[in-house]
Parts: C-alpha cells; sequence; structure tokens
C-alpha cells in the first residue's frame, strides 16, 4: 500500500478525494491507455520535423495502451510537446506551478481511508501499489507529458494535486468524462458516438448507429471498407459522427412511423440492410464510386442515402420483397441508375453546381433527387 494525506469530500451521495502524489509515484501507479479497435488501421505518424522534438515518442508510446474498454481519445503530440517545453520552463524559471490543477483519477479497486481524530473528512488514503490501478480520466496529456519528461532523466521534484474516484461504475466515469471533454477541450463528435456505441454512454439509438457504423468501416465486403474515420481520425474520408446522426433521424423516423414492432425488427437487422444497401448503392452507381473525380463517398451524399433510406425500405416492401435483402434493395433503388447515373456525382460538373448553396443545400438537394427517382 502507498498511504498519503488526503481530504474526503461528499457531493450528492458521491465520495471523492483530493490528494497530492509525487511526480514517480503517479507515474508508477497509472495506467495510459487510449480508446481504439482491435484490429484496426492506426493512424499514420506525422513524420517529426528534424530535431525540434525533445520527446522519446518510441519509448512513450509503449506505455501506452489502447483498448475498447478505455475511453481517452488518440494522443495528441502536439500537445505533449507544448507541456514538455513548459514543465521545463517552470523549473528554470521557477516562478510559475507546472501543473497548478488537479488531475483526474479513477480506480476499479476501493481505497481504505483512516480519519483523524479531530478531523473527520482529514486522514490518510491507502491505495494498492500496484502499476495501473490508477487510470486517468482527465489530465492525461499533462501526466504523459509529465512520463517523457522523467524517462528523459530528468527530475522536475513536483508534486501532483489529484482528485481520486474509486466508486464510479463504468457508465458514471464515461458520463463524467464526456462531461468534463464535450465542452471545455472540444471533444470530438466521433469520439462521443465511440463511446455510446459500447454502451457506456446510455443512448440506445446512438449506440446502434455506431454499431451500423463500424460494421460499415470494418466489414472486408463492405463498399466503405476502412473509409469511416471512426474516432474523428485515421485514413479514412468521411467521419462518423455527421453519419451516425442522420442514422439516429432514421431510426426516429421508423419508430415514429411503424411503432414499437417495426423498431424492435430494425434492430435486429439494421447492420444487414445497411451494409446491402450501401452494395447496393456502389452497384447502381459503379463508375463514380470507383472513380476519383467523384463525390459519392463524401460525407454529404452519405448523408442523403442515409435520409431516403426509410424510402428505400418502403420500397422494397412494395415490390413483395424482404426490405433487408440485398435483391430486394437493389431493386428498390434500380430507378437511380437510369434517372441520376454516375455522371450526377461528377465533383466538377454537376455536383460542383449543387455545391454552391452550401454542404445542407447539396443533402437536401440529393436527398430531393433520390427520393423523387424512387417514385
Amino acid at each position: 500500500m502507498i498511504t498519503v494525506p488526503a481530504h474526503r469530500v461528499k457531493q450528492f451521495g458521491v465520495e471523492f478525494f483530493q490528494a497530492s502524489f509525487s511526480a514517480k509515484d503517479i507515474d508508477r501507479l497509472v495506467k495510459f491507455e487510449v480508446l481504439g479497435y482491435a484490429g484496426a488501421a492506426a493512424p499514420p505518424t506525422k513524420a517529426k520535423r528534424g530535431n525540434r522534438s525533445r520527446v522519446n515518442w518510441e519509448a512513450l508510446e509503449k506505455r501506452i495502451g489502447e483498448s475498447e474498454a478505455a475511453y481517452q481519445r488518440p494522443v495528441i503530440r502536439r500537445k505533449i510537446d507544448e507541456l514538455v517545453s513548459y514543465y521545463r520552463d517552470c523549473k528554470d524559471a521557477g516562478t510559475l506551478p507546472a501543473i497548478p490543477g488537479a488531475v483526474i483519477i479513477t480506480s476499479e479497486k476501493r481505497f481504505t481511508f483512516t480519519p483523524m481524530a479531530s478531523q473527520h473528512d482529514l486522514g490518510l488514503l491507502q491505495i494498492p501499489e500496484e502499476h495501473g490501478v490508477l487510470r486517468v480520466l482527465d489530465g492525461q496529456h499533462r501526466l504523459l507529458a509529465l512520463h517523457a519528461v522523467t524517462q528523459a532523466g530528468e527530475n522536475l521534484g513536483i508534486e501532483v494535486p489529484a482528485v481520486l474516484f474509486d466508486r464510479l461504475d463504468a457508465r458514471q466515469i464515461v458520463e463524467l468524462f464526456v462531461t468534463i471533454n464535450a465542452k471545455h477541450t472540444r471533444l470530438n463528435p466521433s469520439h462521443i458516438v465511440s463511446l455510446a456505441g459500447r454502451k457506456l454512454y446510455p443512448d440506445p439509438n446512438q449506440a446502434l448507429a455506431h454499431d451500423v457504423i463500424r460494421s460499415l468501416n470494418e466489414d472486408e465486403t463492405s463498399p466503405l471498407h476502412g473509409e469511416i474515420k471512426m474516432l474523428g481520425t485515421g485514413r479514412g474520408r468521411v467521419s462518423q459522427a455527421p453519419l451516425a446522426e442522420e442514422i439516429v433521424d432514421f431510426l426516429e423516423t421508423v419508430e415514429k412511423i411503424g411503432g414499437g414492432a417495426r423498431m424492435n425488427e430494425l434492430r435486429q437487422n439494421a447492420k444487414r440492410f445497411f451494409l446491402n444497401y450501401m452494395k447496393a448503392v456502389s452497384a447502381v452507381f459503379p463508375t463514380a464510386w470507383a472513380g476519383r473525380k467523384y463525390s459519392i463517398k463524401t460525407g454529404a451524399a452519405l448523408r442523403a442515402f442515409i435520409r431516403v433510406a426509410p424510402d428505400v425500405m418502403a420500397r422494397a416492401r412494395e415490390l413483395k420483397r424482404d426490405a433487408f435483402d440485398h435483391n430486394a434493395i437493389r431493386e428498390a433503388v434500380k430507378p437511380w441508375g437510369e434517372r441520376l447515373r454516375d455522371r450526377r456525382f461528377e465533383t466538377e460538373a454537376e455536383w460542383k453546381n449543387k455545391l454552391q448553396g452550401g454542404t445542407r443545400g447539396t443533402v437536401e438537394a440529393l436527398t430531393r433527387e433520390l427520393r423523387d427517382a424512387l417514385r
């Protein structure tokens, strides 16, 4: 066990602690990790500009884990570089604290708090002395920068203030993480969708939208395989968040029109439907889908296709077919190939003209054309 002086705080039935750690202790106890998907291609590493970076990135990255059980965003190298420089400036000048604000820490293991005889909220906090017993909820970049300095052989000799939670469940941790980050540090919307998709941030429609998009991005038979930026980063061309927003609207439309029974059927078949739907779209517009000078695989176009998904399903049912079946969907969207054709998506032709009204105008204009063509 490691023992530190602490202040016990209670807010609305939630108990947590305020304490401080030596840089050495907090580095030893903290587990650094980011949200990632097993088997997904890692985002390309940006080339280092000369010798300007004073961080040993190879060593630092070995310390950072990646898993679906994490919630932190991908590491921003520039931010760590800037913090490392700031820490060194603070040490040299001796006029400013390097980490004046508390980092927020969680643990799955319970701490033992022993209060003082005269002050029941002041006392000693005992924490299991295990590597990785602590996880960073807020302040991961600050602690990674501190780790980088320590690994370079420098001793800053500072105490790190911390707020510690040992009684939060997974849902509470992620909800607190989103609350802290969504507004103040502009957490990437796609990152929030991924947290919802893992059902830690409770929104069933966002969770289903996430599962659908992830399937489209990871299924090797998908025409959008590897094309979607699942966490707002990576080599994909289309961000996850706007697609998720459209799919959530689609789900709400189906539930409003079809009721609970239709919605339950869709929940069971949503991934199958969208996979077959994108296959049908790519087959109807083969030249545009495969060509570089077309805008069919942009966020605007894909959002329009998602908006008309209820019409496609209705058309498939009118044909007395299974609305989730590939052949039925392909038959339903067949008129698009005859009436719109590939040239509708030529970037420097009609698409560019439609774009003059802005992205929203492009989505709405294409949605109307697709809907009219189905009729």
